[in-house]
């Protein structure tokens, strides 16, 4: 009886997204021959042979996955789902309740692309509408510290505020004595709107994000002013200030700082088109969700500040909205997706303006390897949008501290908070592989953290002792 006590302590876990890259996470615990427990199921996201990943089959049989656990609602995070539908998983989602309204759009807004990818590939689309209505069917939300009971109470799953958007949360699963905490992504706490990251407690293992583990972001308490400067340059040089723009999070948080800037009277009022589609549908559930915010956020919205909204904005939700803005002459603001310029309206921007030296074009976040704005940032001075070269002869600039990920520090900084607490292994997940090995020497090499550090490959299966 104790060999097979002993026997059931042991959870199989395995890398089969997130290890090699930024994007594309999945991780799978199993308990025993009955249990499987998946955490995330994402897109891989930036180059074609990146994203060609989405095609192949799961390395596993989604139908006998038991139960899904969602992080948050970043395409990365969620973008696989319907598929994991089609190919016969009937099991129950979980997430916090911001997460599951958001992902309905993100998810939505996939299909489309799905379907036309399918097309273009001359092939079925990896799922239809039927799925995603059945993933929501089965979809079931939380609260922050809401205990979550699963596989007959023998596990169990609490939520915490993980910082990175709206309902972001990191799972703690307890099985018998001990625990394992998936971060997802980590916030760049402090935020403007949201809560700050919660530090990791009373948890034997960690499996955390690392996706700015080799370099620290820009000033956060200088940031709204660096945004001042580089949009007051763009008007300067006259032309459209060009902004890709995540639509989940990052577009939320710019129309908070230039309310902040507009209305305060240190920026002129110009035309700002907010031309997205999909950020306009997660704007409105930002608006719905403010019990997530956090208390300066809040209070703003007592005082009687329409947080999101001010005076110059425009919101173009249809096409014909969206070719209009051409007409408009500059200086203007143009805020649209895709984030990486590797899809969506920006595109469509991007072609009429990038060629003009008295356009800005203006990055705030992560420029995933092979895209266009990882190429633009590196300095080429010719790329391809849509099948065109363009000579990019617009002014570039960036702002990392716009990202919604943690940096090296507060990484390194979390990851000894967990090892004060408790932690005894620590697995870099979800960043590009120099980086991911980078920071995992960064903790190794640092005497205040006791935990073993793994740097997993793509595949890799671990052993992990819960007795």
């Amino acid at each position: 009886m104790k060999s097979n006590s002993n026997s059931n302590s042991v959870v199989d876990f395995k890398i089969y997204g997130g290890a090699d890259a930024v994007t594309g996470s999945n991780f799978m615990l199993s308990f025993d021959s009955n249990y499987r427990l998946l955490i995330d199921c994402g897109l891989t996201q930036g180059s074609d042979g990146l994203e060609a990943r989405n095609w192949q089959e799961f390395a596993y049989d989604p139908a006998r996955v038991n139960d899904l656990i969602i992080t948050h609602a970043h395409m990365d995070h969620i973008g696989l789902i319907g598929k994991l539908v089609a190919e016969g998983f009937t099991g129950t989602i979980h997430s916090t309740t911001a997460t599951k309204d958001l992902a309905r759009v993100m998810l939505e807004d996939g299909l489309r692309i799905v379907q036309y990818n399918a097309k273009r590939r001359e092939v079925e689309p990896l799922w239809t509408e039927d799925d995603l209505n059945n993933a929501f069917s089965n979809w079931q939300t939380y609260e922050y510290h809401e205990l979550i009971s699963l596989h007959d109470g023998l596990v169990t799953v609490e939520f915490s505020d993980a910082g990175h958007i709206l309902g972001s949360a990191m799972a703690r699963i307890s099985y018998r004595n001990k625990s394992i905490t998936f971060t997802g992504d980590l916030g760049n706490s402090p935020s403007p709107l949201l809560r700050d990251t919660e530090p990791v407690t009373n948890s034997d293992m960690l499996v955390m994000e690392a996706v700015y583990g080799n370099r620290n972001h820009q000033n956060r308490d200088d940031r709204i002013g660096q945004l001042q400067d580089v949009v007051q340059r763009g008007i300067d040089r006259g032309g459209a200030i060009i902004i890709p723009a995540f639509s989940l999070e990052r577009t939320q948080m710019l129309l908070y700082e230039l309310n902040e800037l507009v209305e305060s009277g240190r920026l002129p009022e110009i035309p700002v088109f907010l031309d997205s589609p999909l950020a306009i549908k997660v704007l409105d559930i930002y608006e719905q969700h403010t019990s997530y915010f956090n208390d300066a956020a809040k209070n703003d919205i007592k005082s009687g500040d329409d947080i999101f909204r001010f005076p110059g904005l425009q919101i173009t939700k249809s096409k014909e909205d969206s070719k209009a803005i051409k007409h408009v002459p500059g200086p203007k603001i143009i805020i649209a997706g895709s984030g990486m310029s590797h899809a969506g309206r920006v595109l469509f921007h991007e072609l009429e303006y990038l060629d003009e030296p008295e356009t800005t074009l203006f990055f705030v976040g992560y420029q995933g390897p092979g895209t266009v704005g990882r190429q633009l940032l590196e300095g080429n001075k010719y790329v391809r949008i849509m099948g065109r070269k363009i000579q990019a002869r617009a002014a570039i600039e960036s702002l990392l501290s716009y990202s919604s990920h943690k940096d090296m520090q507060h990484l390194h900084e979390l990851a000894v908070g967990a090892s004060k607490n408790g932690t005894n292994q620590i697995y870099v997940v979800l960043s590009e592989p120099k980086v991911a090995v980078s920071f995992s020497q960064q903790l190794i090499e640092d005497p205040a953290i006791e935990a073993k550090v793994i740097t997993p490959e793509l595949g890799q299966e671990f052993k992990l002792d819960f007795s």
